[in-house]
């Protein structure tokens, strides 16, 4: 008993380990996208890996942008972000797959009876955020349906939204487990066309990404978290309301609308898009990631540090990596 007592005013005197601190960048205001980290970040998966974690909110600056800069160690990237920040040299590896399959689509009111196919398009107002990628995208999907692939742009970002439910523009693009929910909640009808019918490469729309600097130099620290990370989306691909739920919480507030994200997420697990069968949660698909790199370097949206299109076809093998994933 008397040793027993020693030892635990030993434990009692001893300070507790020193937590690496370490900070990730939202791509975005909180949404499901990010459900992993903050279900990591509730059950103290992050604490248990010895990780002092800060999720950045989202600003101006893009995520991309922190983590090649060093600003934050990792990030939620948008897959044609990273991409093209990859091309120019940033400082950036894809080092897990948030989401698995394409998520976007082109969408238009569901009573236009003069909207049957993309090439229906032609000559169509299409309201987004005024991308170079967008532009491709499209026509790309019309020209593959037979039509010209001509439209007309303006730059509405969000409020695309509105502006198609009123009327005043005739197509956009969405997300279909974010926005596609929520126009099934406010019961706006609407049609799709899926980018894969029509020639686009399927591919992992968002990444978890780290600097490659810092995974280089700390490889057992990058390990932990992405495993901490994975073990999140892992939790929420399996218990979908319940990482809702937690969502919700830890955000404070931020998300106001419980029944969009509790929709959201079924929309998630149910499509597939956290998990593939047979496969662990978070895994890059190796032709997946060639495919859709040719599918952009061939569009000309690959650019240089000088702004110009690349020459060649990149060798991706060093964008990405599996090494620190469950498997």
């Amino acid at each position: 008993m008397k040793n027993l007592l020693i030892a635990t005013l030993l434990c009692a005197a001893l300070p507790a380990a020193a937590q690496e601190k370490l900070s990730v960048a939202l791509d975005w205001t909180p949404n499901t996208n990010h459900v992993g980290l903050y279900v990591a970040e509730s059950k103290g998966w992050f604490d248990d890996a010895g990780l002092d974690v800060d999720i950045l909110p989202y600003t101006d600056t893009s995520s991309g942008t922190l983590v090649a800069a060093g600003i934050a160690e990792f990030g939620i990237l948008s897959a044609v972000g990273f991409h093209s920040q990859r091309a120019t040299g940033a400082d950036l590896t894809a080092v897990m797959a948030v989401v698995q399959h394409e998520t976007g689509q082109l969408v238009f009111n569901g009573n236009r009876k003069d909207i049957q196919r993309p090439a229906d398009l032609d000559g169509m107002i299409y309201a987004g955020f005024g991308s170079t990628w967008e532009r491709t995208l499209i026509s790309t999907i019309i020209r593959n349906d037979g039509g010209e692939g001509t439209f007309d742009m303006v730059t509405l970002g969000t409020s695309a939204y509105e502006a198609l439910a009123n009327g005043r523009v005739d197509f956009t693009l969405e997300v279909s487990t974010w926005e596609g929910v929520n126009s099934v909640l406010l019961n706006r009808q609407q049609r799709a066309f899926r980018y894969a019918d029509f020639g686009v490469p399927d591919q992992h729309t968002t990444f978890l990404g780290g600097n490659g600097k810092w995974l280089a130099a700390n490889p057992d620290k990058a390990k932990a978290f992405v495993k901490a990370a994975q073990r999140g989306y892992e939790f929420a691909a399996k218990n979908p309301q319940e990482a809702a739920d937690i969502l919700i919480a830890e955000t404070a507030g931020m998300l106001s609308r419980p029944q969009l994200v509790h929709a959201s997420m079924a929309a998630l697990v149910q499509g597939g898009y956290l998990q593939d069968p047979g496969e662990a949660v978070g895994l890059i698909d190796d032709e997946m990631f060639v495919n859709i790199t040719g599918f952009l370097f061939k569009a000309g949206i690959l650019r240089g540090e000088d702004g110009t299109p690349l020459a060649d076809l990149p060798d991706v093998s060093t964008w990405y990596t599996n090494r620190y994933l469950s498997r």
